[in-house]
């Protein structure tokens, strides 16, 4: 889909706030309402808003740890993948896997209440999975950027 510059407009709009209504964004753009909301549906359509959500706290919910797992697998066959990452996807306190090249296989990050919290992780659920070779914890100290908004600039 090519994006002209009211749709990128309107993304960066979004991104930071995506609890406006068609009204403000219309009146921000200087467009009219209906034009504003067909672009969003047709946004959404393509793929390119896969969806809304609160960014949560984690700190004020009590979860005050992140810890990026680095994680190398025993083999590297289809099924050791797809079994690795079907139990991933199931555990909670992964809010994100990346399958990354380099020295490991992948990048897991975590978010739990604290380090006790993070040794229940690995004893009782990561460590019991059979194809796990090697794993390298790193233990987030304190975090100065973190975003989910991409930079928009880059493609128009």
């Amino acid at each position: 889909m090519k994006l002209d510059a009211t749709d990128v407009a309107l993304l960066k709009l979004l991104q930071s706030d995506s609890n406006r209504t068609v009204k403000s964004l219309s009146e921000q753009l200087k467009l009219s309402t209906t034009p504003i909301f067909e672009r969003i549906k047709k946004l959404e359509r393509e793929g390119l808003i896969q969806g809304y959500s609160a960014r949560l706290n984690p700190k004020k919910l009590g979860l005050k740890q992140t810890v990026f797992v680095a994680i190398t697998l025993q083999g590297h066959t289809r099924s050791y993948l797809q079994k690795f990452t079907d139990q991933i996807n199931n555990f909670p306190e992964v809010v994100e896997c990346h399958r990354v090249s380099g020295s490991f296989d992948y990048l897991l990050k975590l978010i739990v209440k604290d380090i006790e919290d993070y040794e229940k992780f690995i004893i009782s659920k990561l460590t019991l999975l059979p194809y796990i070779g090697n794993v390298q914890s790193l233990i987030t100290l304190s975090t100065s950027k973190e975003t989910h908004e991409i930079d928009l600039s880059q493609i128009i």
